[in-house]
């Protein structure tokens, strides 16, 4: 290769593309995603060093190729029908989060100005037809969360807050309706085709009237990561929602992250809970205080109630404090400590039984092994500050083994094995011994970790009797409640619960596929609703190489407030599957989770909670029960509209009664705000995509499990068209010409429901077991929204032409900065590139057929590409600028926390090869969604499929 350009991507120079043609970024500032200019100067040429001391870059092109046309270049302004590499395409703003700088003589509504108008400021006076255009559609980053016109801090002056009383406000019903929502923005899905970036934006704003809460606090209202509603502008009317065809739904995630450390929420001590006395709710920033604040009003239900004596009394420090203060009035989400009447019994302690299957599967595949150092080396990081915490332990094959710990000052420190074959009815032969306090124990816990995986290591058997081990697991657990943990890799095929070999892989891809996806025994979902009775949560950790039955063992967590975790084909041999499964089960033993939960969600009067998805026990119509309470899954409520709403405002409230980890009876409530319409413009410009598809992905599941695979896919496909054709026909005025209108803010919908459609749980495939479908299923019904946004639209990033700051912090926050995502299509590829695709559960580094050998030198240390080792792996540590900033792109790309969710999840990583192992280049692609794979249809195709049944 000649002397290489001081650029990553395929630039040619600077001065022979200046020679040759004129810049093709006449508006871009030398910020952003740094000069190119600079960057791509021939060494000849004086060069600036780069900022961070990073070392000068290399080229990693197999040639000169045109300008224009790298992967990071540009990201949206394709055909639909597939525009082609080399043809020049609009430079990425800064600014614009990836979108490009539209030609401004360019007519329709493309141009960010006027589909993300958050970078600009609109004329007032601009107007759609009746609407006069609002501020900032998306509000710019660290606005509150109502921002925009009404937003919280409009008219604070009015209020006189202070210490003394507040003057009676008017009640909500009796403001005037707030003359501007959202504006609605169509694009043509067809010339304006969806970029991936856009499933960043946040939601579309509440807008709020002006002085709708109490206090001017700016985080009065739920913050999305808690909360999400499909609808930002409730219709006043059920008919309305019907003619909308859209769904009201809330996605209700109660917590941002697996510790409180991490995730701060203002804490009440006192003790002083001011309740509705009819309906319940809790007092939030939303009531309405009347006669001096001597009382409140219900934002519910409109009962007026009484305001505690102690509501404006510090009684620690005995003297009067300043109500407007109160956390409960200034954060829509915050926490109280639970009085004794809040308790049925004194609160549990946290308590983990764990059942490990000893059997030849798991001892030959280094399970139990990993297992148990794996709980040895996270003793510490098991929540225990009341020291409290209690660590029991069975051992599973053909019969029961119990494990009697003794306490540390007992002088015969030995732990006794008591093992029983009675599987019929399984008794405790010392109950009282096998549940040990971890403080009083810990040596001995130890030492016991350490000998267990030599006490089995010759066993030969092959049964496991996992059933009946979860009933005596029941039996002793049950009188406190707590966690049974199952660590197996063998199918339960002796005593309760036994379940056969069923896969057959003749049924895959035809209709009778879905009895693969049933319980194969009514024991499973039976025992289940019995341990949910008695808080008893089960956990399971499925590793197999043989058919597991997920489909069946997946209800214990279901419902039970669990989760399902699924290794297949497992070995501690290798590994990245020991620190894959060392590492998630430390971060899930290190998890806080509340006890002994239920949650309840409250509404304004005239709408009800009608239906719940998620894991847990329905036990009322409104009152979900968790054992245990997990802080990695979310959950979706669909609200119906029984009477008219009148009120410009409706509230809803979720609250999760609790016990936390350290033994207090805590309730964490939430309450979102929501402005009222009598218009579908407003609803539609204010309906949240990424919401919807949450609320339709919990819908299918629950579709597949009940009517099968095709029914779950004919729904999405019908659904999304039926939005696409009521669209046009109440809001486009019919007629669309050639395009396909939807609003900017819903334009990833089509897309997220293709991918959604394609995702290995609902996927039509002949090719993939039912074990794998079954643990997709349950991720599609469980993860937190951002994660599984990205489970159904994985993401994709170009590394070989990353812009410069790419994969190094950011000055500002200090976060790892990743490339711009780019579509999910095979024709963002090019033959000598680098790429990670990634779709939160796996990742993928894809490795082009001709890329160079310097680019293989620096990712990773070889020059031949015939020497990569391809399959499950990490990337070398070596020392240079580009393997660094790619390892910190593969490691930000994992990282949860940022993003405000919750989740012990490491992906593992696979090297492929573009002319490598067939099988796995198979895998990668079929995350590449907009690809025709499988038997799906490509993008263009849907799109196409979706115009003729939206025109017919």
């Amino acid at each position: 290769m000649s002397t290489p350009n001081d650029s990553y991507g395929q630039y040619p120079p600077a001065n022979q593309a200046a020679a040759t043609q004129p810049s093709p970024y006449p508006e871009q500032p030398a910020q952003g995603y740094d000069s190119q200019t600079t960057s791509n100067a021939p060494q000849g040429a004086t060069h600036h060093p780069p900022e961070h001391g990073r070392k000068k870059k290399r080229a990693y092109a197999a040639g000169t190729f045109d300008l224009g046309t790298g992967a990071n270049v540009a990201t949206t302004n394709q055909s639909p029908l597939g525009g082609q590499f080399g043809s020049p395409q609009p430079a990425i703003v800064p600014g614009y989060g990836g979108y490009p700088q539209q030609d401004p003589q360019a007519p329709g509504y493309g141009d960010p100005a006027s589909v993300y108008p958050s970078q600009q400021s609109v004329p007032a006076s601009v107007g759609v037809g009746q609407y006069q255009t609002p501020e900032p559609y998306y509000p710019s980053p660290g606005a509150p969360a109502g921002g925009g016109v009404g937003g919280l801090t409009s008219g604070v002056s009015a209020m006189h807050l202070g210490s003394g009383p507040q003057p009676a406000q008017p009640a909500p019903a009796a403001q005037a309706r707030p003359l501007v929502l959202n504006q609605l923005y169509p694009t043509d899905l067809l010339s304006q085709p969806f970029n991936v970036s856009e499933l960043d934006l946040p939601p579309p704003p509440i807008n709020l009237p002006p002085n709708s809460s109490v206090t001017p606090s700016p985080d009065a209202n739920c913050p999305p990561k808690y909360i999400r509603s499909t609808l930002n502008a409730v219709p006043t009317s059920n008919s309305l929602l019907k003619k909308s065809r859209l769904p009201f739904a809330l996605v209700i995630q109660p917590y941002a992250a697996l510790h409180d450390l991490d995730d701060s929420v203002p804490v009440v001590q006192d003790q002083v809970i001011s309740r509705c006395r009819r309906c319940r709710s809790y007092i939030n920033p939303y009531v309405t205080f009347l006669d001096h604040g001597h009382r409140w009003r219900c934002n519910m239900c409109n009962l007026t109630n009484d305001v505690p004596q102690a509501f404006d009394w510090d009684a620690a420090a005995q003297k009067s404090v300043d109500r407007w203060q109160r956390h409960e009035l200034n954060h829509a989400v915050v926490e109280f400590v639970a009085p004794q009447e809040y308790m049925v019994r004194p609160p549990q302690p946290l308590v983990y039984l764990f059942l490990f299957d000893v059997s030849y599967a798991s001892v030959s595949t280094g399970l139990l092994a990993t297992s148990a150092r794996t709980i040895l080396d996270s003793l510490n990081r098991i929540p225990n500050a009341d020291r409290r915490t209690r660590l029991g332990f069975i051992a599973v094959d053909s019969s029961l083994h119990y494990f009697s710990v003794p306490k540390d000052s007992d002088e015969d420190g030995e732990t006794s094995m008591l093992v029983v074959s009675d599987l019929d009815e399984p008794f405790l032969p010392v109950p009282q011994e096998l549940l040990v306090p971890l403080s009083e124990c810990r040596e001995n816990i130890e030492n016991f970790l350490l000998k267990l995986p030599d006490m089995f290591a010759n066993n030969q058997s092959n049964s496991s009797c996992m059933g009946s081990a979860l009933r005596a697991g029941h039996k002793l657990i049950s009188p406190l409640g707590g966690k049974m943990v199952v660590l197996t890799a063998t199918l339960p095929n002796v005593g309760y619960g036994k379940l056969e070999m069923r896969e057959d892989k003749k049924l895959l891809g035809t209709s009778k596929e879905s009895s693969l996806l049933q319980t194969q025994n009514s024991f499973y979902k039976s025992f289940a609703v019995e341990c949910s009775k008695n808080q008893v949560s089960i956990d399971m950790f499925l590793f197999s190489s043989q058919y597991q039955d997920v489909a069946s063992l997946s209800n214990l967590p279901r419902y039970t407030g669990g989760q399902t975790w699924f290794y297949p084909g497992w070995n501690a041999g290798r590994p990245e599957d020991a620190i894959k499964f060392a590492s998630e089960f430390s971060d899930y033993l290190s998890s806080e989770i509340g006890l002994e939960a239920v949650l309840r969600v409250r509404a304004t009067v005239g709408l009800r909670m009608n239906m719940f998805y998620g894991n847990f026990f329905n036990r009322s119509s409104d009152l979900c029960a968790f054992p245990a309470f997990p802080r990695d899954q979310c959950y979706v409520v669909e609200v119906a509209i029984d009477e008219n709403l009148s009120k410009n405002v409706i509230c809803l409230q979720a609250a999760v009664l609790h016990t936390t980890c350290n033994g207090e009876r805590r309730i964490r409530v939430l309450t979102l705000a929501l402005p009222t319409t009598t218009n579908l413009a407003d609803v539609y410009a204010s309906a949240d995509q990424c919401a919807i598809t949450t609320y339709f992905s919990h819908k299918a599941v629950e579709k597949a499990l009940s009517s099968g695979l095709d029914a779950a896919r004919d729904s999405l496909q019908s659904k999304i068209a039926e939005l696409l054709q009521t669209f046009r026909k109440e809001l486009a005025g019919g007629s669309m010409g050639g395009g396909l209108q939807f609003p900017a803010n819903l334009r990833g919908l089509p897309a997220l429901f293709l991918g959604l459609m394609k995702n290995v749980g609902l996927r039509k495939s002949a090719q993939i077991p039912s074990d794998l479908r079954s643990a997709a299923l349950c991720l599609l019904s469980t993860l937190p929204l951002p994660l599984l946004m990205q489970y159904i639209y994985p993401r994709l990033y170009s590394l070989h032409d990353m812009p410069d700051n790419a994969g190094i912090p950011d000055p500002q926050t200090g976060h790892i900065v990743l490339p711009p995502p780019l579509n999910l299509s095979s024709e963002r590829l090019v033959s000598y590139g680098l790429y990670l695709i990634d779709d939160g559960q796996t990742q993928f580094l894809w490795v082009g057929r001709d890329a160079v050998p310097q680019l293989l030198m620096d990712v990773f240390g070889i020059t031949d590409r015939t020497q990569l080792h391809v399959g499950k792996g990490t990337l070398p540590e070596l020392d240079n600028d580009f393997n660094e900033r790619v390892r910190a792109v593969v490691q930000k790309s994992r990282d949860h926390k940022s993003r405000g969710v919750g989740s012990i999840i490491l992906p593992h990583l696979y090297i492929v090869r573009e002319d490598g192992e067939p099988s796995l280049k198979l895998w990668a692609q079929t995350l590449l969604v907009e690809d025709r794979v499988d038997q799906g249809m490509s993008f263009q195709q849907w799109m196409g499929m979706l115009r003729e049944k939206v025109v017919q």
